[in-house]
């Protein structure tokens, strides 16, 4: 194979960075951009290039502070990028037997550990059945000593991952299920295996039963549902996904993360139904659907929400701003809902800005809906004379405002 002389190779020597993580993060995407370039051309040049940046990632990443979690998500990224150009490069297999050993090795020095999750993919970057069954042999009875009732210590083993890999990848699913009945512990990160193995014998109903089983206080509730729902989904089944696991397993980091995932999923689906339902999912907590509600067009339903309880008063108040002109009687309600939470106390450092900013969209959304403006102001001070007396900012700055 020609060798190839990487421009990343030197900035990943052991212990190449401190304790920040901004450069380290910097050049792992420089690293992975190089990998990258070269793989469109040397497909496998570039797989060589990706064994040595995992080789080089957890010694040159032991004194990074990575508490944030930027630093682990960046390597997991890594490895996702990297893993599908080492098995998909055209290379005998005692190249990529060479590959693997030095991975393997890697996987040991790993002491952090960063790059942990490669076992994950051992059977993918096996690439064949056959080189698969070489690292069974090489990983099973290190497997069963750990999990066995006699073993000693904490049962642990840095290739048991790889080891059940291999063994879906090798086709030996009946081996794979009988292995992980003799697990210490019903862990999901485990028992997916499983899943996918009874998947790929064709017995559906009952891997959907052995995730369910899986679940207990630890577990990632959301991978379990992901993977029942992905079952359901694959058998035609989308009324029983959508119903059993939708909402579990398409959580975002926001609600309308949430929503979109959802609504993109099941497009036969009705988008103010799968709000609803995520609603009464969290009971109380209405107001906080507000914005899912208006970036799927549906504005009534926003505005029942943002009255039932407390919501945002900035969210409503950019809402009511930027659809002054275009839905002007919604925009009047989000102003007015946003007035009337500032007015109970809700909001975090309210400002006299905050203030002004929905009262000035309302009154303009108004003039374009052709309300009239007093008719608003004494819906305004009613509002106000409504709410407690001690909330006194909103008040003294709407005042001048609302005599005219």
């Amino acid at each position: 194979m020609t060798t190839h002389k990487w421009q990343f190779s030197t900035r990943f020597r052991r212990h190449a960075f401190g304790w920040r993580s901004d450069t380290p993060i910097q050049r792992i995407k420089e690293a992975l951009a190089e990998v990258k370039a070269v793989a469109r051309k040397e497909p496998a040049i570039a797989a060589e290039g990706a064994v040595t940046l995992l080789e080089k990632l957890s010694p040159a990443l032991e004194q990074v502070d990575s508490s944030s979690g930027a630093l682990g998500t960046a390597v997991n990224r890594a490895i996702e990028t990297l893993v599908p150009i080492i098995a998909k490069a055209d290379v005998d297999r005692r190249v990529r037997q060479r590959w693997l050993e030095r991975l393997w090795q890697a996987l040991q020095d790993d002491e952090i550990p960063y790059i942990e999750s490669l076992g994950e993919h051992w059977g993918e970057l096996c690439g064949t059945p056959e080189l698969a069954v070489v690292w069974i042999d090489e990983f099973l009875p290190l497997v069963e000593h750990v999990w066995s009732p006699r073993s000693t210590g904490h049962g642990f083993f840095k290739g048991t991952s790889a080891c059940l890999a291999s063994l879906y990848a090798a086709g030996r699913h009946d081996q794979l299920l009988a292995l992980l009945e003799r697990a210490p512990f019903k862990w999901w990160h485990d028992r997916k295996w499983g899943v996918k193995a009874l998947v790929a014998t064709g017995k559906k109903a009952e891997a959907i039963r052995y995730a369910e089983q899986s679940r207990s206080l630890n577990d990632p509730i959301w991978q379990i549902a992901e993977a029942c729902e992905d079952i359901l989904l694959s058998s035609g089944l989308a009324d029983d996904a959508y119903r059993r696991y939708a909402i579990e397993a398409n959580q975002g980091t926001t609600n309308l993360a949430t929503f979109r995932a959802i609504a993109k999923k099941y497009p036969s689906t009705p988008p103010e139904q799968i709000l609803r339902d995520l609603v009464a999912s969290r009971p109380g907590a209405e107001g906080k659907w507000f914005a899912a509600a208006k970036d799927a067009g549906l504005f009534n339903v926003a505005i029942e929400l943002a009255t039932t309880s407390p919501t945002d008063p900035r969210t409503l108040a950019r809402a009511a701003r930027d659809f002054a002109e275009s839905q002007p009687e919604f925009a009047v309600a989000a102003g007015l809902a946003s007035l009337r939470w500032i007015a109970l106390g809700h909001g975090f450092e309210i400002t006299e800005a905050d203030v002004l900013d929905p009262y000035s969209a309302v009154m303009r959304a108004a003039s374009t809906a052709g309300l009239d403006a007093q008719q608003i102001k004494t819906r305004i001070r009613d509002l106000l004379a409504s709410t407690p007396t001690g909330n006194q900012l909103i008040k003294s700055v709407l005042a001048n405002h609302l005599a005219t």
